[in-house]
């Protein structure tokens, strides 16, 4: 800024110099000689303001607005139903209850579905074909007649053990 001011002065006065030879020289043509010099400070001063502005406020490289208008990057956010999902998988490991009121009929949606489609059959005839198709441990879990639990937090499905039902229901 310093500089800025620095060099106004400067040029101010040689501006002012340059107008006093000019009136010595031609004494009788002040009103044009002043009007210029005003005019040449003036610009002078104007830039100087233009300058100390751009050196406050620097122009910025890209458009506001196409800055606002630019997508930022979203984290990636897993589905509710996922979650869910997740949830009643990890409950279904720890109480018996979980098992049979939550998993109990996702699993019995899915596999009723996929004996359907697949097989042909109907997952609530039973029978030795869908036992067959299933496998004991889905079974176990699916059949129709199978009963609520009497202890609400006995032990659930050991983790490795659904592991395998659920690559037996996707086999299917």
């Amino acid at each position: 800024m310093k500089a800025l001011v620095g060099g106004l002065a400067l040029g101010a006065g040689l501006a002012t110099i340059a107008l006093i030879v000019l009136l010595y020289l031609l004494p009788g043509s002040r009103g044009l000689e002043l009007e210029i010099y005003v005019l040449v400070v003036g610009g002078m001063a104007t830039l100087t303001g233009v300058l100390a502005a751009r050196r406050a406020f620097p122009v910025s490289e890209g458009s506001a607005i196409a800055d606002a208008l630019e997508e930022e990057p979203r984290e990636a956010v897993a589905p509710p139903e996922l979650e869910r999902t997740e949830r009643v998988l990890s409950m279904a490991t720890s109480a018996s209850f979980d098992l049979h009121f939550r998993l109990r009929p996702m699993l019995r949606d899915v596999a009723e579905q996929r004996l359907g489609d697949r097989r042909g059959l109907a997952l609530d005839a039973g029978g030795t074909h869908v036992e067959e198709a299933l496998g004991p441990d889905l079974w176990a879990i699916v059949r129709p007649d199978r009963e609520a639990p009497r202890r609400r937090f006995g032990a659930g499905v050991e983790p490795e053990a659904l592991r395998l039902i659920i690559e037996r229901l996707e086999s299917l």
